[in-house]
C-alpha cells in the first residue's frame, strides 16, 4: 500500500485524531495507538487496522517507554491541548533532537499559538470561529452545525493526514522531519475557501439561507415524497434545470424565471407539492438516467444496496458484519486494503509492540508487574 513502512504513534484521543490515524492505517501505515492504563474500554470507533499499547504516562518509566516508541517512529500524532506533551518532556523539539526525521503532528482546535490555544472546545466552537457557522442554516433560523463533520473531520483529521503525507514526501528530499500545527479552526476555514473566495461573484451576497447553495434556491434542496422519503435536487445549470422541470411535468413558460430570487418561495411551494405527489421509487424511475441532478436521500441502511454504490463496492463489511465506507480515494496501483478485523482492545498489542521496538521479554514482564504497561490479552481473545 502507499504508506507501507511508515510507523505512526497515535496518542489516543476522540474523533479527529483517530480519524487521521485510521486514514493512515487504511493506506498501509503501521499505526500504534497509545492508550492510558486502567481504562476499561476505548472510545476510538475509528481504530480500524491499528494496534494498541497501554502505557501509564503518570509514571516516569511509562514516559520513557513512550519516548522510545516516538523516537523510533516516523510520525507522532498528538491531540492534546497545548503544553501537555511538553510537561511530559515529550514535546516536538525534544523528540526531534533525538530523531531529526520525525514528523510531529499536533491536532488541536485552536492551534499552538494565539489567545485561545489552551482553551477547551468542540467542533461547533471551531466551526463558529472559522466564520463558516454563520453561513450554515435556513433563512430566519439560527445557525446550524452539520453534525461534527466540518471542523472535526474535514478541517481536522483529514487536513492533518494531508499535512502528514506532505511532510513525508518532503522528507524524501530533505531527510528532515518537521512539526505540523493543525488547527481545526483554520482547517475548517480552509475547507470553506470556496465560500470565502466566491463572495465577490455574487454567490454568497445574500443573508444566510437565501443563496443558491445554502437551501435558499428551490432547485438546490430536498423534498419529501408521498411515502415519507426524500429526494435531493441540485439542478443549478439551465440544461439540468430544464430536465428537472420535465421530470416534474412543469412548463417553464408557466413558472417564474429560475434565477428570480423573489419568486423562489413560490417555486419551492410548487416543487414541494409536486414531489409529495409520488413515492421515492416513482421519482427514481422518472429521474434515473437523466441529467436532472435528482437523487434519493439514502439512509445508512439503504446506501450500500444502491446499484451505483454496489457496483463500486463503496461500502465494506468487517468480520462482524458491520458496514462502513471504503477508504477513499481509490488508487490504481496501491489501493487501500482496510483491516476487516475488529478494532483493537486497549493494550491488546502491548507485548507485540514493545518487542518490535527492542524491549526484552524480561523488561516487558517487569514493566507489566510494576503497572508501567498493561496487556489485556483476555480482552484480545474475546
Amino acid at each position: 500500500m502507499a504508506l507501507a513502512g511508515v510507523r505512526v504513534i497515535e496518542l489516543a484521543g476522540l474523533a479527529p485524531a483517530p480519524f487521521c490515524g485510521m486514514i493512515l492505517a487504511d493506506f498501509g501505515a503501521k499505526v500504534i495507538r497509545v492508550d492510558r492504563t486502567k481504562v476499561a474500554m476505548s472510545l476510538d470507533t475509528q481504530g480500524r487496522g491499528k494496534q494498541s499499547v497501554s502505557i501509564n504516562l503518570k509514571s516516569s518509566e511509562g514516559v520513557a517507554v513512550l519516548r522510545k516508541l516516538c523516537v523510533q517512529s516516523d510520525v507522532v500524532l498528538e491531540p492534546y491541548r497545548k503544553g501537555v506533551m511538553e510537561k511530559l518532556g515529550l514535546g516536538p523539539h525534544e523528540l526531534l533532537k533525538e530523531n531529526p526525521r520525525l514528523i510531529y503532528a499536533r491536532l488541536t482546535g485552536y492551534g499552538q499559538s494565539g489567545c485561545y490555544a489552551s482553551a477547551a472546545g468542540h467542533d461547533i466552537n471551531y466551526l463558529a470561529m472559522s466564520g463558516l457557522l454563520s453561513r450554515l442554516g435556513r433563512t430566519d433560523e439560527k445557525p446550524f452545525a452539520p453534525l461534527n463533520l466540518v471542523a472535526d473531520f474535514a478541517g481536522g483529521g483529514l487536513t492533518c493526514a494531508l499535512g502528514i503525507v506532505m511532510a513525508l514526501l518532503e522528507r524524501t528530499k530533505s531527510g528532515k522531519g518537521q512539526i505540523i500545527d493543525a488547527s481545526m479552526v483554520e482547517g475548517a476555514a480552509y475547507v470553506g475557501s470556496f465560500v470565502w473566495k466566491s463572495r465577490s461573484i455574487g454567490m454568497w451576497d445574500r443573508s444566510r439561507g437565501q443563496n443558491m447553495l445554502d437551501s435558499g434556491a428551490p432547485f438546490y434542496d430536498t423534498y419529501q415524497t408521498s411515502d415519507g422519503e426524500y429526494m435531493a435536487v441540485g439542478a443549478i445549470e439551465p440544461q439540468f434545470y430544464s430536465q428537472l422541470l420535465k421530470g416534474l411535468k412543469l412548463d417553464a413558460g408557466e413558472l417564474p424565471p429560475q434565477m428570480s430570487f423573489d419568486d423562489w418561495p413560490e417555486l419551492r411551494r410548487i416543487f414541494t407539492e409536486r414531489f409529495a405527489s409520488k413515492s421515492k421509487a416513482e421519482w427514481l424511475e422518472i429521474f434515473d438516467g437523466t441529467d436532472a441532478c435528482v437523487t434519493p436521500v439514502l439512509s445508512f441502511e439503504q446506501v450500500s444496496s444502491h446499484p451505483h454504490n454496489k457496483d463500486r463496492a463503496s461500502f465494506i463489511e468487517d468480520l462482524s458484519g458491520a458496514e462502513s465506507p471504503r477508504p477513499a480515494p481509490v488508487l490504481s496501483r496501491t489501493p487501500a486494503e482496510p483491516c476487516l478485523a475488529s478494532d483493537p482492545a486497549i493494550g491488546e498489542h502491548t507485548v507485540e509492540v514493545l518487542d518490535e521496538y527492542g524491549f526484552t521479554s524480561a523488561e516487558i514482564n517487569q514493566m507489566r508487574a510494576a503497572g508501567v504497561v498493561e496487556c489485556n490479552t483476555v480482552k484480545a481473545k474475546l
